[in-house]
């Protein structure tokens, strides 16, 4: 190659070289900004998130107090799911329980979308009537899993008390307000009626949660022109005086607590102050409200000796796990005394 066209090629690359590097920040440059049309975005996000349970229980079909079931009793099994919250969500697809435990062969019962409430807390989901069949008394335990449409899958373990053991009333008790007389029903005497196990409040009053309400108590006298011819006797009534409650009857082991020309009665919170009813434990407790006469021909006295109650009790309340109180009476432990 002759050095003149040596020469010439070596200024072609070098015009070349000098256009590239004006060019190129140039293009760079017409890439510096980043615009974005919504229209031109394709996403991918595909729902892997569980069905989230919040709160599960099992209640007996009567209501009430939850957590408990007996034997050939019935039940239903309660959740509370919350929204998908998949991105995008896919949907619940099924909620289902396995109660297998209390009932041989439940694995799968299907919960139903609702409004519903047990225990005074709402869920909403509720599997179909069961019917509890474990042979043997104890905690149980159950599980809720909730499915969606994508398969993620979320469960939440509960456990319930299968319970068949009857209640019986063991034991039957007063107390005299401070300061009283001794023997004398009066107000803020105390009547405690105590069980062999817990009782559940609303089998004694619809919609009682056990917390204080105003009843009235009844002080009966069974005898007759006067005389203490038959022992006198306390019943409990609501809060209007026109229904007696399923406490039973207490018969005083004496018959001159209240006497009357032709027997009657005298109330203790009919009015003024109400009488009261507390559940606590194994224990209903009765405080005696303002006392008033049904008439000037019957009133309240003051006992003159000791005696010995025996309460007998209505076979109408029930536990927990709604096994039926016994009728079986129950007579005051300890010494013969003077009561209220």
């Amino acid at each position: 190659m002759s050095a003149k066209r040596a020469k010439k090629i070596g200024t072609v690359v070098v015009a070349i070289t000098a256009v590239a590097l004006i060019a190129i920040p140039a293009a760079l440059a017409a890439f510096s900004q980043r615009i974005e049309n919504p229209g031109d975005i394709v996403t991918a996000a595909p729902d892997f998130t569980a069905p989230a349970i919040t709160a599960t229980v099992v209640a007996k079909s009567q209501g009430g107090v939850t957590g408990f079931v007996r034997k050939g009793g019935t039940y239903f099994v309660y959740a509370d799911v919350s929204a998908d919250t998949g991105n995008p969500a896919s949907g619940l697809s099924t909620v289902k329980a396995n109660a297998a435990e209390l009932t041989s062969g439940q694995t799968a019962a299907t919960m139903t979308a609702g409004t519903y409430t047990a225990g005074g807390v709402s869920y909403n989901y509720r599997s179909a009537e069961l019917t509890a069949n474990a042979a043997v008394d104890g905690t149980k335990n159950y599980s809720v899993t909730a499915t969606d449409v994508a398969g993620n899958a979320g469960t939440v373990n509960g456990t319930a008390v299968l319970d068949t053991v009857v209640p019986t009333a063991t034991d039957i008790q007063t107390t005299n307000v401070s300061g009283g007389t001794n023997g004398l029903a009066e107000l803020g005497d105390k009547i405690v009626y105590t069980y062999s196990e817990p009782i559940d409040p609303q089998s004694v009053l619809a919609g009682w949660s056990g917390a204080g309400t105003s009843v009235v108590v009844r002080l009966a006298d069974n005898g007759l022109l006067g005389l203490p011819t038959g022992n006198d006797e306390v019943v409990i009534y609501n809060s209007t005086n026109a229904t007696q409650l399923p406490l039973g009857a207490v018969n005083m082991g004496r018959g001159d607590y209240v006497g009357g020309l032709l027997g009657g009665m005298v109330y203790f919170g009919s009015t003024g102050t109400a009488s009261t009813m507390v559940l606590s434990g194994n224990t209903i407790t009765i405080t005696l409200g303002t006392y008033q006469a049904e008439s000037i021909l019957v009133a309240r006295s003051t006992a003159g000796g000791t005696g010995t109650m025996v309460w007998t009790p209505a076979a109408t309340p029930y536990d927990r796990a709604a096994n039926v109180l016994s009728a079986a009476p129950a007579t005051e432990s300890g010494a013969a005394d003077k009561d209220f």
